[in-house]
Order: C-alpha cells, then structure tokens, then sequence
C-alpha cells in the first residue's frame, strides 16, 4: 500500500469514485475544482450567453512546490509501489499516451500534426520528472487550452449558420468510440467530425422536441459554459492531471490530490463542514445559492436566501470586501472558509 503525506494516497475505488465524481450543481460549498473531465458541458449551470472579446490566454508554468512534489511523488513510486515498476522509457511512452488521452479523450482538438511535434517529448518526460522539469507538460496543456478555445470561440460565434448548414438527407456516420478512431490527419478532417458531432447534438435535440431557436439558446449556453471553465484552468490543474496520468500506470487506486481537493476529500470523509452552511453553484459568471443546509449558519442568520448571487466576500463585519464574480466556484468556497 503506498502511502504519502503530501496527498499521494491510496483509496477504495467505490468511496474515490462517489466522492470526486460528484456533478458540480450537487456539490456542497465545499466542492473541488475541475476533474480530468475538462470540457465537460455542465449545461444545467450556464446563464451568461454574451459573446465578450478574449483576451489570449497567459501560458501556465509550473512552480517550484510542483516540481519538487513530483520529485518526490516518483521516488515514492519507486520505493514503495507493490509493482515496483521502473520509470524507464517504456514507462514514459505509456505516460505520453495517457496525458494525451486525458487531454483530448474525444480527440476533437488535436490534429495528427500537433501529435507528431510532441513526439519529441515521449522518452524524455521520465529524465524530465528526476531533473525537475515539468515544462513538456505544461506544453501540451497550454496547446490544449488554445486549441480548445479556439475551437469554442469559433463554435459561439457561428453557431446559427452552422445549424442550418446541417444537412440531415445525407447518409454519414459518426465514430463515437475515440478508442476506435486515429487522430485526425489535419484541420480539415477535424473540422468535418466537429460538424458531424454538432449534427448528432442537433439531432438529438430535435428528437426531445426542442425547436430551432430553442436549440440553439441550449448550445449557445452549453458552450459558453465550457469556455469559462477551461478559461479558469490553472497550473495546478495541469499539474493534477499530469501526475495522475503517471500513478494511473502503476495501479488505478493511486492518485494526486492538489491541496485543495485533498482538503475537500478530508471534510467529505470526515463529514464534517465548516463554512456559512449553503449549496452552492456556477450560474455563468456567478456563484450562486442553490439551497441552505438546515440548522446550518446561513439558515439560522436569516439573510441569505437561494437564488442569491454572491458577489463580494468579506472576512468579518468591517473586512474589505473580495469581489469573486468570474471566479471558480471553489476558489469562492476557499475564500468564504477564510
């Protein structure tokens, strides 16, 4: 059994699994950040559907604390894994594949292209952990962040002429198993399943009775909300999911938790909250209340109601208050732990 005070720990995969896949709109005041499920759509929690110009996203490094934390998390493996596997070539090609496939699992935004230019990163990302470099990494997240931004940008901004563009007459299939399916050759292919994923969406959208006008609010909203969440991905998350792609080879069981999420696994285990006493949710660049605990702080004080927006945290009655509209939801719940 591995164990490792800084987090690297081994769990039951059944209290892992009911615990880190919570959805998001169901999740305490006290919820995690993003899983490795990056793009997921969270439909149910978008609102805000105003196209606003973006800015370029700032290139996420690591730090100090995340090189020498990998250092470490690797000697551990070494030492302690009852698999006593090496961290050799063969093991970095196999970790290569598996932080591509968290990244992009629907291989919708890398072409075969950007794979073949990170081939010079696959023998080297073992030599790169013991020297304390992270940086390959941290290349093929920053590619993935653009490229997926790009692809949404895109996606908002021509959303009503690409709807109506669909033909529906045409005979065309869809791979919906990536693990059946090569990356694309170019940008041209990759623009041809993004569009037979759009029609499959549409489709099934139509089937449930929704209407043109109604299915394109549904998308526009749908999309607008993954763009948030992957604009607020930050160095830790990169880091989360690249070290979880390393311990997954040595046992499925074996996983990193950053600070905070291992703080938000502490109090799910021991059942026990502190904080104001409310569910809370992502409502487009808001946080907001989704309902009170009972007898909790927030239902006994009387002043915070569900449905109100939470736009400023203040620390005590005269604190300067922190204006958190736009912030990730468990960036908000820190702040409001103090």
């Amino acid at each position: 059994m591995l164990t490792n005070k800084l987090t690297l720990r081994l769990w039951l995969s059944l209290v892992l699994s009911l615990l880190l896949l919570l959805p998001l709109s169901n999740v305490q005041a006290f919820s995690s950040g993003p899983d490795d499920s990056i793009a997921g759509s969270a439909e149910n929690t978008a609102t805000d559907t105003q196209d606003q110009a973006e800015k370029p996203l700032e290139a996420l490094k690591p730090s100090i604390r995340q090189i020498r934390t990998a250092e470490e998390i690797l000697l551990k493996l070494q030492r302690r894994h009852y698999t006593q596997r090496a961290f050799d070539d063969e093991l970095s090609s196999a970790l290569f594949d598996n932080y591509l496939k968290r990244l992009d699992a629907s291989k919708s935004y890398f072409t075969q292209q950007d794979i073949n230019e990170f081939e010079a990163y696959r023998l080297i990302l073992d030599d790169g952990i013991r020297r304390g470099n992270l940086n390959p990494s941290f290349v093929m997240f920053n590619s993935y962040r653009e490229k997926i931004m790009a692809h949404l940008n895109q996606l908002i901004e021509e959303l009503p002429e690409r709807i109506a563009a669909l033909d529906f007459t045409l005979d065309e299939s869809l791979t919906l198993e990536p693990d059946e399916q090569s990356w694309a050759a170019d940008k041209n292919e990759l623009a041809d399943r993004t569009r037979k994923s759009l029609k499959n969406t549409v489709l099934g959208l139509k089937l449930a009775d929704k209407d043109s006008d109604a299915i394109i609010e549904t998308l526009t909203k749908r999309y607008t909300n993954q763009r948030q969440r992957i604009k607020q991905l930050n160095a830790e998350d990169a880091f989360q999911i690249y070290i979880n792609s390393l311990t997954a080879l040595y046992d499925p069981h074996t996983n990193y938790l950053s600070p905070r999420t291992s703080e938000n696994f502490s109090i799910n285990m021991r059942l026990s909250l502190e904080g104001i006493g409310a569910v809370l949710r992502r409502d487009g660049e808001h946080t907001v209340v989704e309902r009170l605990i009972t007898a909790g702080p927030a239902e006994k004080q009387g002043d915070l109601q569900p449905a109100d927006k939470i736009i400023a945290v203040a620390q005590g009655a005269d604190g300067e208050r922190v204006d958190v509209i736009g912030w990730r939801l468990d960036e908000v719940v820190q702040l409001i732990r103090g």
